[in-house]
């Protein structure tokens, strides 16, 4: 599947698709005992509730009307019992389908979780983060209504509505026949009522989901909106999309109130042609005063499932369209890389060589065009170039964030194609201009959940990087609390963070891109400080766009439009007085005016 094709909520699909259902009932197959209990336990309560109206009968044919004070009293205890029996019933049936709704939820949101973490890059970079977020909340909530209160209870009504039937026909076939006359107008709202809560459902689905992307873009960039001043704009676009889920749930709202009270009318007037029709039945002494009464309770509650049923309709629409949009993400393929499943090299020296490698984004639209260069166990190499020239993308490939489509990229000899992706990985580090924080703490931030890393280490890891005095001053040392996405740290804090956060997992290889261009001078001069201990017997990939970071790399690659054009050492590639030398003439003229203002 394209990871293009992902992208908007339009198409719900049917009402009830056979293949979904079969496909969500599999998440159910693990807790199908409870299932048939609570079926069981369904059909149980169901039996109670049918002997009521039956008890109430008996009440009053047999005691009521002879007056048998004591008899009442005998028949009002059984009527209680079977009061407290099915609820007893209907208690325990709900709590386990409550139970069986949690399950399946949790196990849902797990896999799609899990699902999303093995995808392509190039999926989160086409698809909106708010709907990716409105699959594993709301979508998966909707999914456990269907669990816990709608699979069951669909067949619990479906059954209850036999029994009356067939009470019903039991007690006078022609008065039941007559009494069903109705049910071609209920028919008739039924199929209304379908057709317009499912275009209404349609309309708060795609709403909801523009809502929460929205929302979840414009939070990421508050700063951007407050800078330009754009806070009333960004508002009245929300109003306007807000405004439209408003009166979408308001459209679902109006339809669901009309339909229950035309429910209600078409109860009534079975009601009044029971009470017509069955007084003459009386008086034929065809019917009994007691099988009236019976007869016109078992018919309101065969309105009670019908108007259920009409809820569960609902739920199912929603079930059917939230498991649409959840299988469509799940049946998207991770892309896979080419030999994904390499094995792990014993121990890892960190030689790299790119042998004339050739990489596009999209077709044959190259951004990197037969790039070759080697790079020596602990040896430190500088990329530069303007903006565009390719530099990121070959930290991409070689970290396997892309695969490239010509040439082949070697660690310590093996193509890293012919690797374990994990192996690869974890034989490098990667340090990038925009850190991302978690919240938790220092340590966790450093570990990433890899519990193996001492203390000692992490506390090493921020000495190097001069971070130490300042984490251990804060309350509670390694373990302070660290906000979200960082909000209590400064922007050269957080590098140094994700420096310590580098080290600590003690790599062969270490990648800088442009680590140091975001923060000041001084956390600059810091950094430049460690940068020896940080080096030290480690192969080193630095990209920077500020030059004077690179002037001891014993190797600068220059790249333009995706082609090496220099290779040398800082003094040689100024004496060339090629590109390097104009990037450093153009970068020197910018500090000396950014210092003079």
């Amino acid at each position: 599947m394209s990871y293009n094709s992902y992208h908007e909520e339009e198409a719900l699909g049917k009402a009830y698709d056979a293949r979904l259902m079969r496909r969500l009932l599999k998440y159910a197959r693990p807790y199908r005992f409870h299932l048939i209990l609570a079926v069981i336990l369904l059909i149980c309560g169901s039996a109670l509730q049918l002997l009521l109206p039956v008890m109430v009968q008996i009440g009053i044919d047999n005691y009521v009307m002879p007056g048998d004070i004591g008899g009442l009293g005998r028949i009002t205890l059984i009527y209680a019992a079977l009061l407290f029996g099915a609820f007893i019933f209907s208690y325990v049936q709900m709590y386990i389908t409550m139970y069986i709704g949690q399950k399946v939820q949790y196990d849902i949101r797990m896999e799609i979780f899990r699902h999303l973490q093995k995808l392509h890059l190039q999926f989160f970079d086409r698809n909106p983060v708010g709907r990716l977020v409105t699959r594993v909340t709301n979508d998966v909530n909707v999914l456990n209504e269907m669990f816990s209160s709608g699979l069951v209870s669909i067949f619990g009504d479906v059954m209850m509505l036999l029994g009356i039937v067939a009470a019903l026909m039991y007690y006078n076939w022609k008065l039941a026949l007559l009494s069903f006359a109705v049910i071609p107008l209920l028919i008739i709202a039924t199929a209304v009522f379908r057709r317009k809560a499912r275009q209404a459902y349609r309309d708060v689905r795609t709403r909801l989901a523009r809502l929460n992307s929205f929302i979840q873009e414009h939070v990421n960039g508050m700063a951007v909106i407050q800078m330009f001043t754009r806070e009333k704009a960004v508002a009245d676009k929300h109003n306007t999309i807000n405004a439209d889920l408003r009166a979408a749930h308001f459209r679902s709202v109006f339809y669901h109130a009309a339909f229950f009270p035309v429910v209600e009318i078409i109860s009534a007037v079975s009601l009044g042609i029971l009470l017509y029709y069955g007084s003459f039945q009386i008086i034929a002494a065809a019917l009994t005063f007691g099988e009236l009464v019976a007869f016109i309770q078992l018919m309101q509650r065969f309105y009670f499932p019908i108007r259920d049923l009409a809820e569960k309709y609902n739920i199912l629409q929603s079930a059917m369209a939230s498991s649409e949009r959840i299988f469509k993400l799940l049946d998207t393929e991770p892309k896979t890389l080419i030999g994904d499943e390499g094995p792990a090299p014993e121990k890892i020296k960190g030689a790299l060589d790119f042998e004339n490698v050739w990489f596009a984004y999209n077709g044959d639209e190259y951004v990197l065009k037969d790039v070759s260069f080697a790079v020596k166990p602990g040896e430190k190499v500088a990329i530069v170039g303007a903006t565009g020239a390719g530099k990121t993308s070959l930290i991409s490939l070689l970290f396997r964030f892309y695969d490239y489509q010509k040439g082949s990229i070697k660690l310590d000899g093996i193509d890293i194609r012919n690797l374990s992706v994990d192996a690869v990985r974890k034989s490098m580090a990667l340090v990038l201009q925009d850190v991302f924080v978690f919240s938790g703490d220092y340590a966790s931030n450093i570990r990433l959940g890899n519990d193996s890393i001492p203390e000692e280490q992490i506390k090493e890891a921020l000495r190097k990087v001069n971070l130490y005095d300042f984490v251990m001053q804060s309350e509670g040392g390694l373990f302070s609390e660290v906000k979200e996405r960082g909000a209590t740290l400064s922007t050269g804090q957080k590098q140094l963070l994700s420096f310590a956060r580098a080290l600590a997992f003690n790599p062969k290889i270490l990648v800088l891109d442009e680590a140091t261009s975001s923060v000041d001078t001084a956390t600059e001069r810091m950094i430049q400080k460690a940068l020896d201990n940080l080096l030290e017997n480690r192969t080193a990939i630095i990209i920077a766009h500020r030059l004077s970071t690179i002037e001891k790399a014993d190797k600068i690659i220059v790249l333009h439009n995706g082609r090496i054009r220099e290779i040398g050492k800082h003094q040689e590639l100024l004496a060339q007085k090629g590109i390097y030398y104009r990037l450093y003439l153009m970068q020197f003229r910018q500090d000396a005016l950014k210092a003079a203002v």
